[in-house]
């Protein structure tokens, strides 16, 4: 008798794994985790920067500098966004827990690199952001498939819980990084990079020794023109969009340099071009046939506005509060990153609060009430955060996050898990793929957007502002008139990275010139705050404007999307148990048993004692519970 091969044992062990009642919760432990640390990683720089840019000794507010800051924040969200369609087609093909598993090692081994950095000065600035973009390879990887492999286990009377408390906790992790970041920078930059490290190295030998493969495979060609287009058409809109909010010559924005032009049109054109290779070539990587599911194309678009509305919400919020009110609430500058990321706290709250709950009821009720809500209650809390007094009771603030954090709670679970639910299971990955690549690359956008916004609001009235305010302290009038000559975008990156506006700008030789009174005011905690209140609440309005459009359109998406609504597969005619005037009760009866359909197609729907039970539909005939999908 021949011992068994490494293949056959990997093959028992997976049967024997996967078999058992709690693997799902195995399979959802990981993927959250996989999930969260990605997350973490897309914003965990934001707070650190400072600390990072002393540690390599390099000053981000010089002009030369300014990509280095914006790639730095960029870079990780610019590749995800790009290569989540790719590696979750791949996933689909190879095995979604294989490509999840290499993720979670490809960051972990750049979380290592980025930590181990050797180099200073721009050198070292620019090696973080390669590897930078090379750990958001890893991230892409777990993102693409983590949704999809948690759709594969769980039944769909459970899928909302499940990929409500995933996708809550991925979101949840954007807000962690602000106050991990934070808490890290100050005792060493490089944590804030090696803290993924022993994290990773856990998930990537838990995933290797417990996920197995359960979905569907299906091996085709690759979409080499697709690929090619699409990672080109992507990559140079959102570098568009990066430097259209860098300053241009004489401007304070970037959007009328020919270089920033060219890449947003002719990135345009060959996205064009890639949506028409997809519909010529056999087997296309971004599968347009999809959006005939009308659930997954309103989920999508829901989630891409809801992304927009939220993404820039967070570098204006840090922005609000490191260079306005704390200040003026006794915290000196270099404190205010940290600061700023606690007392964003109770989003988050509100984030881990709402997520699970509502994909526990969506499970029951579908996930149109849900996400509808979310998104208006999303809407309510930016008209309040627009009549907001800049200088604003901590109290009220904190409530209005808070429920803001609610509502996005309450819109991601019941949002993800229909559209997840809507997918065939041959197109999980790639589905989830899409979904995830119109959600960063509205975050990307979403931060152009908002900078764009708070500094064309700046723009009007603070270079006035502030020159007749530094003259007034002694300020020679050349020196005044050449800083308030400066783009917003240097003030805006001063208060973001926690610096001292006044004393950056004006440096030690100026500063030293002054009586020391007029010094220590214009570098004190009030002269910087009363200065910017006025252009900057101009610029909040218009942002928080445009984010109550984007959330009550993603509202509108949302309520589009009909009844609840999961995915079955087209079968073949035979007679239920009973004859063809058998009840719903007799097909549960045969539930389980293969070919219990009646001329038309399936649908699964959940009943009080949580049994799937068949439903017959005539062909093509929707209910409100389960609708039948065209083959894709």
């Amino acid at each position: 008798m021949t011992a068994p091969t490494q293949q056959t044992r990997r093959q028992s062990r997976a049967e024997r794994d996967t078999g058992k009642p709690h693997y799902k919760w195995i399979v959802l432990s990981n993927t959250t985790l996989g999930s969260l640390i990605a997350t973490i990683n897309s914003s965990i720089l934001l707070i650190a920067l400072p600390d990072i840019f002393r540690g390599l000794g390099v000053n981000p507010l010089e002009p030369g500098n300014t990509s280095l800051l914006l790639w730095l924040i960029m870079g990780y969200l610019v590749v995800t966004a790009v290569l989540v369609v790719s590696f979750g087609r791949l996933g689909d093909m190879f095995g979604r827990v294989r490509m999840y598993n290499a993720g979670f090692a490809v960051f972990t081994l750049f979380s290592v690199m980025l930590s181990v950095t050797w180099m200073g000065g721009t050198a070292g600035a620019w090696w973080l952001i390669v590897m930078r973009v090379l750990q958001g390879v890893g991230g892409a990887m777990l993102m693409a498939n983590s949704s999809a492999i948690i759709t594969d286990v769980f039944p769909t009377n459970q899928r909302g819980l499940a990929l409500g408390l995933n996708a809550v906790t991925a979101i949840a992790g954007s807000f962690i990084g602000l106050v991990l970041g934070g808490v890290l920078a100050p005792i060493s930059w490089r944590l804030v990079f090696l803290v993924s490290v022993p994290i990773g190295l856990f998930g990537t030998v838990w995933a290797y020794l417990r996920l197995h493969d359960t979905g569907v495979r299906q091996r085709t060609k690759l979409d080499p023109w697709g690929n090619l287009t699409f990672a080109a058409g992507l990559i140079a809109v959102l570098v568009g969009i990066t430097y259209g909010i860098q300053p241009y010559g004489g401007h304070t924005m970037g959007w009328t340099n020919p270089w920033v032009l060219t890449a947003l049109i002719g990135g345009g054109v060959v996205l064009g071009i890639f949506c028409l290779i997809e519909t010529k070539v056999d087997e296309p990587m971004f599968r347009l046939g999809l959006f005939r599911i009308r659930a997954f194309t309103a989920g999508n678009l829901a989630s891409l506005l809801s992304a927009l509305g939220r993404g820039g919400l967070m570098f204006i919020l840090i922005i609000w509060l490191q260079g306005i009110w704390l200040p003026q609430h006794g915290y000196s500058f270099e404190s205010t990153p940290l600061w700023a990321g606690i007392y964003m706290v109770p989003m988050t709250i509100g984030f881990l609060v709402a997520g699970p709950v509502s994909g526990w009821l969506s499970d029951r009720f579908g996930a149109r009430l849900f996400a509808t809500g979310g998104m208006v209650i999303a809407a309510a809390t930016f008209v309040l955060l627009m009549v907001l007094p800049v200088d604003f009771v901590y109290w009220q603030f904190a409530v209005i996050l808070l429920v803001n954090g609610l509502g996005m709670g309450l819109f991601a679970a019941p949002n993800r898990a229909g559209i997840m639910n809507s997918l065939p299971p041959n197109r999980r990955g790639v589905g989830a793929g899409m979904s995830t690549t119109f959600q960063n690359a509205a975050m990307v956008l979403s931060i152009g957007i908002f900078f764009s916004l708070i500094i064309t609001g700046l723009s009007h009235s603070l270079p006035d502002t502030l020159s007749s305010g530094l003259i007034a302290q002694g300020v020679p009038v050349p020196k005044a008139e050449q800083i308030a000559a400066l783009p917003p975008v240097a003030v805006l990156f001063a208060s973001l990275l926690g610096y001292n506006p006044i004393g950056s700008l004006l440096g030690n030789d100026v500063l030293a010139q002054l009586p020391p009174g007029n010094a220590e005011y214009l570098t004190g905690r009030s002269f910087f705050p009363q200065l910017i209140s006025g252009p900057f609440a101009d610029g909040l309005a218009v942002a928080f404007g445009f984010a109550i459009v984007a959330c009550l359109i993603a509202a509108i998406a949302s309520w589009l999307r009909g009844g609840q609504y999961v995915y079955s597969e087209p079968k073949t005619e035979t007679i239920l148990p009973g004859g063809p005037g058998a009840t719903a009760e007799a097909a549960a009866n045969g539930a389980g048993e293969p070919g219990n359909t009646l001329g038309g197609h399936a649908g699964t729907v959940p009943v009080a004692d949580g049994v799937d039970v068949t439903r017959i539909e005539s062909a093509g005939h929707e209910s409100p519970a389960a609708r039948s999908s065209p083959t894709l």
